[in-house]
Formats: C-alpha cells, structure tokens, sequence
C-alpha cells in the first residue's frame, strides 16, 4: 500500500465519520484538479488514482446527501 492510499483511506473515513457531503465534494474537486498536472507531466499511474479517489468522493457525496433526505 503506497502512500498516497493511507492518506485517501484516512480522509475517506475521516469524512466517512464526520458525513458531511460538503467536504466529501470539495476532496472529489481537489484530487482531479491535483491529477491534471499529473497528467500533463505524463505521471499517469497516480494521476488515475487521483481520478479513482475523486470518483469514490463523489460517490460518498452522492451517498451522503441521499441518506440525509
């Protein structure tokens, strides 16, 4: 497990815990806006990572607003 995973997992829960679909958003919103540079400098295997972490943000945005309804 590099790094980069134990951070994700440990904000994941973090907002996991903390259900807020605010902060889950605007981490989705920071991991792809990190990833483009990335990409740019042709770092793909974490640039897609970045993408995948955004992507399981969203999702536990989504989540979050409909268990809040």
């Amino acid at each position: 497990m590099k790094p980069q995973d134990i951070v994700f997992l440990v904000i994941f829960i973090l907002i996991l815990i903390k259900r807020s679909s605010t902060l889950s958003t605007i981490a989705g919103i920071v991991c792809l806006v990190l990833s483009i540079p990335l990409f740019a400098f042709w770092i793909f295997f974490t640039a897609q990572h970045l993408v995948w972490y955004a992507i399981a943000f969203f999702i536990l945005s989504i989540i979050l607003i409909l268990r809040n309804r």
